[in-house]
């Protein structure tokens, strides 16, 4: 995905954990983050710590969705996939994406990877890997004041 383009619609999951979201459903009053996972990532077990304290800290004003991509036959197991979530807290809506129909819409190489779009719902920072959180916050925070600022 480029910057500016709009956010797609969230289609072809084989299953919605912790509950479903629509494009509709996250357009409109808030910025959305939406992250890229694998149960078979170090990485991105290693960031979702910080991943949780951003949906916590901001679950007023930032809609957070986790995507559960697979990087191998091994990553389809949907009892693990749950299991893994359970132990690392992830309580925010997921998408599992076991047929990569929605990395394959985002363009998405990576995971773990963040996509950071506006309350109109306009890709505004995409970030790949394990470091980097500090640069998120930044770019969540630009957004978030965009948003209070226009409010």
């Amino acid at each position: 995905m480029k910057l500016r383009e709009q956010m797609p619609e969230l289609e072809g999951a084989v299953e919605w954990l912790n509950g479903e979201k629509s494009k509709s459903d996250l357009i409109g009053e808030k910025p959305t983050l939406i992250h890229f996972w694998s149960v078979s990532c170090h990485m991105c077990k290693e960031a979702m710590p910080q991943v949780n304290q951003f949906r916590d800290d901001y679950k007023d004003k930032l809609n957070v969705v986790a995507v559960h991509m697979p990087r191998s036959e091994d990553d389809l197991d949907i009892e693990d996939i749950k299991k893994t979530a359970e132990e690392h807290g992830i309580t925010q809506p997921i998408f599992v994406d076991s047929k990569l129909k929605l990395n394959d819409t985002f363009e998405n190489q990576y995971v773990p990877a963040y996509y950071v779009f506006d309350k109109d719902g306009n890709l505004r920072h995409f970030q790949a890997g394990g470091s980097g959180m500090k640069m998120l916050e930044k770019r969540v925070n630009r957004v978030l004041n965009e948003t209070e600022a226009a409010e």
